[in-house]
């Protein structure tokens, strides 16, 4: 190997490991305030109805952002939205800890989402351009995938100690000094070449994607069973879906558009963005009830719940180092993401026998669903990072990487509002038919979500099985300019 060779070689894992360190301080900022909303709740007043905001509101900017943050990343130059990303995401997060009222703690949560939406999209296209080997591309998003699947996880247990030692509020100032220091590492990534737009970025339709997806959360979310507003919620809901349509009509007439249909011709890549939605969708939902039901009904210090979860967080370093990483590329996609699907489903299936009287609750039900849980995402997160990423263009990539995002946290945003919702509804309704008490109806809501959870994951694994074996004759992966030398106005 000549030395310029090794030194191509170094950046590209260098590369990896500052892409790894980004991509789990934006996925563990998705769940690290999980566990210490109980306490976040007590001290600001959020409310049942409202608790799911301070998470919603971070998956919803950063959802809904993100096909314009693909294409920002794409014009500047994807290490300096890499770097500009991580800078504005500690901003939010600081405001965030010093929060001194609900309204204030989701404002800055939807801030860190906007910013995310940068740096999401310019981290994965870094990784996509630096590893195009088919093995070293199988280690290397192996690693990506582990830290996604495991940094949910690793959120819930940080959480965890941080509100246990000190406050709820340290789990939003870690970000801080953790984006700072990867901000300052970027310097040694190799530049990337600014793509040179031939028209204006397509705001329009970045605001009709945006306000669709918006409008669909918000009126998912004001289902919770307390003076439910049908003609709102329907106005929301149908609103939002004549928006996405209309997004879909004006991104096949304009000529420079943020998200390039030609992306998802490709049925492999469909399916992988479909699927990654999905289990995103069920598993952020798993992810708030299981740290509500350790802490208040076997009340579990913060710390010890985070610890059970940490086992889905093995778990999935299993899956996707491990399993997945070494089978990527020898096996067809279908049967990783397929497997992990029903993996995650059955684990999710035995939590649905839970009840108030249930005995031994660690060992029978907790423990085998936790790594259920993880093997499956881990499979899944692998197979479709690499998927959704292979075949496609450099003047493309970053409204790949941004789309495949966007599903991800979108699906978790609408997840945890519809999941929220149909735990309340649950809830309150086994409340009023059966004599039960407070704990057995919360109980039976999160059940009968968890059981709603098992369903899509299963309905997933049969559409993605057949639209990934349908893999679209020109989506063979073709080389991608490794490292270029950028123009004087991107970095």
């Amino acid at each position: 190997m000549s030395t310029k060779d090794g030194e191509g070689s170094s950046a590209r894992w260098w590369t990896l490991a500052l892409v790894a360190l980004a991509q789990l301080l934006v996925v563990l900022d998705g769940t690290i305030v999980n566990i210490a909303l109980p306490s976040a709740d007590a001290e600001l007043g959020l409310g049942e109805a409202n608790r799911h905001w301070v998470i919603t509101a971070y998956l919803l900017t950063f959802g809904g952002l993100l096909l314009i943050g693909g294409r920002i990343s794409s014009t500047i130059g994807h290490r300096r939205a890499f770097v500009i990303g991580l800078l504005g995401f500690s901003v939010p997060s600081l405001v965030g800890g010093l929060a001194w009222s609900a309204e204030v703690l989701i404002v800055a949560r939807a801030l860190q989402g906007a910013f995310a939406a940068l740096l999401a999209p310019a981290a994965l296209s870094l990784l996509a351009m630096s590893f195009t080997e088919a093995r070293e591309r199988g280690r290397a998003f192996g690693v990506f995938a582990a830290v996604g699947a495991a940094g949910s996880a690793v959120g819930l247990l940080l959480g965890g100690a941080l509100t246990d030692f000190a406050s709820w509020r340290w789990c939003l100032y870690i970000n801080v000094p953790i984006a700072v220091l990867i901000a300052i590492g970027a310097a040694v990534i190799p530049r990337t070449s600014a793509v040179r737009q031939t028209g204006r970025i397509d705001v329009f339709g970045a605001l009709l994607s945006t306000g669709g997806i918006a409008a669909i959360v918000i009126g998912i979310g004001q289902l919770d069973g307390q003076q439910v507003s049908v003609p709102v919620v329907a106005a929301l809901i149908g609103g939002g879906l004549v928006l996405l349509f209309s997004f879909v009509l004006v991104e096949r007439a304009v000529p420079n558009p943020i998200l390039p249909l030609t992306i998802l011709e490709s049925s492999a890549r469909a399916g992988s963005f479909i699927a990654i939605g999905l289990m995103f969708s069920a598993m952020f939902g798993f992810y708030l009830f299981m740290s509500y039901y350790m802490q208040a009904q076997l009340d579990y210090p913060p710390l010890n719940a985070g610890l059970v979860l940490l086992i889905h967080a093995v778990a999935a370093l299993i899956g996707s180092m491990i399993i997945a990483g070494r089978l990527l590329g020898r096996v067809p996609p279908a049967a990783l993401v397929v497997s992990g699907l029903l993996a995650a489903a059955a684990g999710l299936a035995v939590l649905t026998f839970l009840d108030v009287r249930s005995t031994h609750v660690l060992v029978i039900y907790l423990v085998p669903a936790m790594v259920l849980t993880g093997l499956g995402m881990g499979l899944v997160i692998t197979a479709t990072a690499s998927t959704a990423t292979e075949g496609v263009g450099a003047h493309e990539i970053g409204a790949a990487s941004a789309a495949y995002n966007a599903s991800q946290q979108l699906g978790a945003a609408i997840g945890v509002a519809l999941l929220n919702t149909v735990a309340v509804i649950s809830s309150t309704a086994y409340h009023a038919t059966e004599t039960a008490t407070d704990d057995e109806a919360i109980v039976h809501g999160y059940t009968t979500a968890l059981a709603v959870s098992a369903g899509i994951l299963v309905a997933a694994a049969i559409l993605v099985g057949i639209l990934l074996r349908r893999r679209h004759r020109g989506c063979a992966p073709h080389p991608l300019p490794e490292h270029q030398t950028e123009p004087t106005h991107g970095s």
